[in-house]
Formats: C-alpha cells, structure tokens, sequence
C-alpha cells in the first residue's frame, strides 16, 4: 500500500477500532441484566470493542444495604455489589461468594459483597475507590460507577399530597408518585459525568421508575450531561407495572415521568413487542401488574422514536433477556 493509500485508509480503521462507549444507568434487577448482555464487550456484527459503564443508584435503605449505610455512614451497596457481579467474567468462584447471604449470627441477612464494600469504603475513605478495588478483584468487564458522590436519601410527593423519605417507605406508601429528589443536594460522580458526555449510547432502566433509573440520575450535574450529550438515549422501557409504584402506566408514561425529571433525554423507547404470553400475564396480575401498554403515538408526541423487539427472557419470572437486550441496544448503537 503506498502512503497515499494508507493515509486514506487510516479515519475508517481508526473508526472501526473505537469502541461503543454505552453508558447504562438504574438499579435493582434491571440493570445488571443489561449489563450482563454487553459484558462480552464486543459487538457481534462487526467486530468493534463495548466499553460498558454502569451509573448505579445507592439510594436503598433497606435490608442489608439499609442496615450498613445507618451503621457506617457509606452509600448503599446493594445495587453496585449485583452490577460488579453482572460484569464479572464466568464461572467466577468470588462472584459467587460475593451474593452469599449470612445466616444466624451478628451478620444475619447480609451479603458479603456488602460488608467487602462498606469495608473497603472505611480503609478508602471514598465509596467510588472502593467499588474500583472491588472491580479489580473481580476482573470486572466494565466501569462500575456510584450514581452520587455521597450517600444520599430519596424523597417522594405523592399524588395525594404526602411527602415520603426513603426508597423503602416510598415502596409502600399505597399512593402514586408525582416526583422525586434528594433529602439534600448530592454531586454526581465526576467520572459519571464525563462518562455520560463521551458515550455513544446513555442507557436508562430497565428497573423500577423513581427508585431505580431516576433515582441513580437525581444527583447535581447529571441531568445536564444526559441533555448536552452526544449521545443516543435509550429508556429501555419496564415489561410490567410495578405496584405502587406505575400502576396503570403506559409505555408513553414512563417516558414523560423522566422528561419532567431529567428534561428531554429519551431519544428511542425499547418496548418489548406485544403480546406478552397469556400464562405471564395471569401470573403478574395476580401480584397487581400489567404489561405496560405501547402507546406509540403517546411517545411519538413526547419526540421520542419507538423501537419494539422481543426482549423478554424465557420462564416464569417477568424479566428481561440479557442477550436480546444487548442485541437491540447494539443494533440502536450500529444505526448511529
């Protein structure tokens, strides 16, 4: 190859090396079944490296996460110790010990990737420097990163007028959600934040609404990266409602309860293609959910693209499918 042709060559391989740099935002149960699907961290179609950071909410009071955050002063760990854990390589024996839940004794109902965290937050000093030492130890497949640079408590008004502090208490307080903040103003991460500004891809939920994706973008600072960003947005939209929490929501209302949160963020809805298998749904009602109606006009209005899939894993349970998840999102990723 001559000079000339190798100076022309040089913009599309250097493209092609980059990586997707996907931000993904939430908690609970949600979240670290997303980052499962792109922990690989290569993008199947082409070949192109994924560099995954996940921006965690530590807002639980509850349990054990709510036990050592009262006792030692650390953000909760729950959810961060369940996303390390989803981006750990397999087999992984420490992952493993990582979610083992102490019965009898002083640490009754902890799990050891809780006290590991709050223990290297003591020796650190810093919440974030611990959860990158535990990153190392796991040979974690991506960023793992606090939503907020200090521990924080959720606060909620409910559509009955009542204010509720603390994500446990806002779980059963048997009335809808209006909105939701902090107790005191927290700053993000500054890592969040620059994450955010230089991703490809910012992805949001799935996960419980206010508890989980708003509340690990609440913190100061965050919600101008997610509106000056580059980036396409993706609010990976909840299979099911979620008693006490979006009773009766449509997809279209999920994305209009961020927009009055974080301002206009949601560029693609990710809906799961209806219908949803008839036995699942007589299971979730059971437990007073629904599949979350796809109004597609109702998105469309509030200027966000809809993009529908079949994303549900198989079985019982109403979960997402980290595979098909990760495949969507990549797709999303490859249009730009």
């Amino acid at each position: 190859m001559t000079p000339l042709e190798e100076l022309a060559a040089f913009p599309r391989a250097a493209v092609e090396a980059r990586p997707i740099r996907i931000v993904a935002a939430g908690g609970g149960t949600g979240l670290p079944r997303v980052l499962a699907g792109l922990a690989p961290g290569v993008e199947p179609e082409d070949g192109r490296p994924v560099d995954v950071t996940a921006i965690v909410t530590t807002a639980d009071d509850g349990g054990s996460s709510g036990e050592l955050r009262r006792a030692y002063g650390t953000p909760a760990p729950g959810d961060v110790r369940n996303c390390l854990v989803a981006l750990a390589p397999g087999p992984n024996p420490l992952a493993a010990v990582l979610q083992h839940r102490f019965e009898g004794g002083a640490l009754h109902g902890h799990t050891v990737g809780n006290v590991l965290l709050t223990a290297l937050a003591q020796r650190f000093g810093d919440f974030g420097r611990a959860v990158a030492a535990a990153a190392d130890l796991l040979g974690a497949r991506g960023r793992v990163l606090p939503g907020a640079a200090a521990p924080v408590e959720l606060v909620a008004r409910l559509e009955d007028g009542r204010v509720v502090r603390g994500e446990c208490a806002i779980a059963h307080a048997g009335a809808r959600i209006r909105e939701v903040g902090l107790a005191r103003p927290v700053d993000a991460q500054a890592d969040a934040i620059r994450a955010v500004l230089g991703a490809d891809l910012v992805v949001l939920g799935p996960g419980s609404l206010y508890s989980s994706i708003l509340a690990s973008l609440l913190a100061r600072g965050m919600a101008e990266a997610l509106r000056d960003t580059a980036a396409t947005r993706v609010l990976v939209v909840n299979l099911f409602t979620q008693p006490g929490e979006t009773d009766g929501y449509r997809a279209s209302d999920h994305v209009r309860a961020v927009r009055e949160h974080l301002g206009d963020v949601v560029d693609v809805a990710l809906v799961q293609r209806p219908p949803m298998p008839a036995s699942l749904v007589s299971a979730q009602a059971t437990l007073g959910a629904e599949p979350v109606a796809l109004d597609r006009g109702g998105i469309e209005a509030l200027g966000a693209v809809v993009r529908s899939a079949d994303l549900l894993a198989v079985g019982d349970l109403a979960r997402h499918d980290p595979e098909k998840v990760a495949r969507a999102l990549l797709g999303i990723a490859r249009a730009r």
